[in-house]
């Protein structure tokens, strides 16, 4: 099934996408870049480049949305040459129509986009020599693998709209799919969130947000 949506231009200039049936938008109206670049990328990814320096990285998404996560992270793994295994679910992709009319690729002088979303769903695709795309229509509580990743991007909707995505039980699976020493980085820093992520087993920080955002957070399996 395809998600209803509409794109709109965030603060920063870049797109978002509002879910028209759950009334929420994917990124941040303040600026869709800005947020991904700091929840993701900075507390994320960058802090996985110094945890894991000398090692192909695995990276799962939660919410492969408008790809502007897994772009930016092509981008990253391209300039640092650092190779990337990149697994994405989405139960309620993009129609391909409204991706194709995403700006970021004029923004960031990528090529990335089209590839991103029109290429094949449950099989590896290569976006550049250093980065490689798994998606899966898929909903998380029906997702499995074996793979085990170094980084987890948390970028389900808000509480308010999916408040299943971040129960207790969906953060013990998290804590699962991921490595020793390994990390999730999410926007949403509620307070029983954070409880949930100890819960299962997590090490939770607490982080300044992007712009209008004070709090973000980062979560780290403990090494065993």
């Amino acid at each position: 099934m395809k998600a209803d949506i509409r794109l709109m231009v965030t603060a920063d200039g870049s797109h978002t996408a509002i879910n028209e049936g759950l009334d929420k938008p994917y990124h941040s109206i303040h600026g869709a870049y800005q947020e991904s670049q700091r929840v993701y990328i900075e507390l994320g990814l960058f802090q996985a480049f110094k945890e894991f320096p000398e090692t192909e990285l695995y990276i799962f998404e939660m919410g492969f949305g408008t790809g502007l996560n897994a772009l930016l992270t092509a981008r990253e793994a391209q300039m640092h040459k650092r190779t990337i295994f990149y697994s994405a679910i989405d139960a309620y992709p993009l129609p391909i129509d409204d991706a194709g009319q995403l700006n970021y690729d004029e923004l960031f002088g990528t090529s990335y986009l089209p590839k991103l979303h029109e290429s094949a769903w449950n099989e590896p695709i290569h976006i550049n020599p250093y980065f490689t795309l798994v998606k899966n229509e898929i909903k998380l509580q029906d997702f499995q693998t074996a793979n085990r990743f170094h980084l987890i991007y948390y970028d389900a909707f808000a509480p308010t709209a999916q408040a299943e995505l971040w129960e207790p039980e969906i953060f013990a699976q998290m804590a699962r799919l991921l490595l020793p020493g390994g990390m999730l980085t999410t926007y949403c820093s509620r307070s029983y969130v954070q409880r949930n992520m100890r819960a299962a087993g997590l090490t939770v920080e607490k982080h300044a947000g992007p712009l209008h955002k004070r709090d973000v957070l980062r979560a780290t399996k403990q090494v065993e």
